[in-house]
């Protein structure tokens, strides 16, 4: 395979992972607490940011797999990217005017800059398949989380410099340096997606036919026709409500780790060094996961993951220093890239090749519903006993049950079941002629 293609593939992971990291995790949750949110309650300021990211979440689980399968018809998933990526870089950008007590305002354009974020990734993970091959999809997917945990983690590193030393820099305070901060991830995103989009070309769709009718209706039919197809991937209809339950518990971990230790007390310059140190014990931690799949299979190494996720959910109800919060923050990134990209890579081996971007839609929709329920029960929780230790505990459930059905899931017949179906499609489509 075409190793500049595979690296300019790799590069818009290094871009667009500065915004899950300063944004999503480290930076903004903090932010949203002490400034956006100050004239709020504890409770309130919690479920209000809760609801935020459920809200963010349920937008995209709602449009991916429509935009999933518009993209397969029209070879229009390089336009789609790019319209998500620019929204979600100029979101990030516009989070500069929110000031005090402007929380309202802070929700809205997080909710714009994640759902560039989180759009942008249905149709850039359904690029995989396009510029690997299935042999080496764990090493190409884990190498691309790796090379988003070096990104995120250098410009995340140059953040906090700035945050917690702004005079260096010129700035009156950590306040104006948290809001240049949100700034430099709308570059940093924009100038390291220029390779993917200058390099990867899209294939043209062939024996389509005359389209009579408009995307959107064709995106609702084959949305519609996957659902009644999905049947016949049975290995991939068990793995993706076991992704469904483990996402629920990674999702959540990754949205609400920094606000949660924000309200038990530990200080901001200690939660984003935590979430720093996770980038960069990532790095080498998601390198091993792709020869860990190699040595032992990607679905054992995926449920090994997975129960150390199971360890960090107990540790974190126990919780109550900056140094407990460090020790989290190095198991986080042990297993978090790993089993992310091992998910990805795993989920790409068992669709078929004609309908990569729409069993991505299923595949984004399904992490995204998931997103929306964890936040939205930890939200609750929170405002309900103003106590979000409970909520933290309850994600054992989510991991506990995705363990069980990715055992029951046999990969190998997963890919015998997904090429007997293409093959049938492209029996039907040469009888049509």
């Amino acid at each position: 395979m075409d190793t500049k293609l595979q690296r300019s593939w790799m590069m818009y992971d290094w871009a667009n992972s500065a915004f899950a990291t300063t944004i999503m995790a480290a930076v903004f949750p903090i932010f949203y607490n002490s400034v956006a949110a100050a004239n709020l309650s504890e409770g309130a300021a919690t479920s209000y940011y809760s609801f935020t990211q459920s809200i963010a979440v349920l937008i995209v689980a709602v449009m991916a797999p429509i935009l999933g399968a518009i993209a397969d018809y029209s070879a229009a998933k390089m336009k789609f990217l790019r319209f998500f990526a620019y929204m979600g870089m100029a979101g990030s950008i516009l989070l500069f005017t929110v000031n005090e007590g402007n929380y309202i305002l802070a929700s809205l354009l997080f909710i714009i800059a994640s759902v560039g974020f989180s759009g942008g990734n249905v149709f850039y993970d359904a690029f995989l398949p396009h510029v690997t091959n299935k042999d080496d999809m764990d090493r190409v997917s884990t190498k691309a989380y790796a090379f988003g945990y070096i990104g995120g983690g250098i410009l995340l590193a140059i953040n906090l410099l700035m945050i917690m030393k702004y005079s260096w820099f010129g700035l009156p305070s950590s306040k104006e340096a948290t809001q240049l901060a949100f700034v430099s991830v709308g570059l940093w995103w924009f100038i390291f997606s220029i390779p993917l989009f200058k390099n990867l070309k899209e294939e043209k769709v062939v024996n389509q036919g005359k389209r009579t009718k408009s995307y959107v209706a064709i995106g609702f039919s084959r949305i519609g026709e996957t659902f009644k197809t999905l049947k016949h991937y049975k290995q991939l209809l068990i793995f993706i409500i076991a992704f469904w339950m483990f996402s629920d518990g990674i999702s959540t971990i990754i949205r609400m780790a920094t606000f949660y230790g924000a309200t038990i007390g530990i200080g901001q310059n200690d939660l984003i060094a935590a979430l720093l140190i996770t980038q960069f014990v990532g790095i080498p931690c998601t390198l091993f996961f792709s020869k860990l799949a190699k040595w032992i299979s990607a679905k054992k190494a995926l449920t090994l993951a997975l129960m150390v996720y199971v360890v960090i959910v107990i540790l974190g109800y126990f919780m109550t220093s900056a140094l407990h919060f460090y020790l989290l923050a190095v198991c986080v990134g042990t297993v978090q890239g790993g089993a992310q990209a091992l998910s990805r890579s795993i989920f790409a081996r068992m669709i078929p090749h004609n309908k990569h971007a729409e069993f991505f839609g299923f595949y984004g929709i399904t992490s995204k519903f998931a997103a929306i329920i964890g936040p939205a029960v930890f939200g609750i929780t929170a405002g309900l006993t103003d106590n979000s230790r409970l909520g933290i505990l309850s994600l054992i459930v989510f991991f506990v049950i995705g363990i069980v059905l990715l055992q029951l899931v046999n990969i190998e017949k997963g890919e015998q079941e997904a090429k007997a179906l293409e093959d049938q499609s492209d029996r039907v489509k040469v009888k049509a002629k």
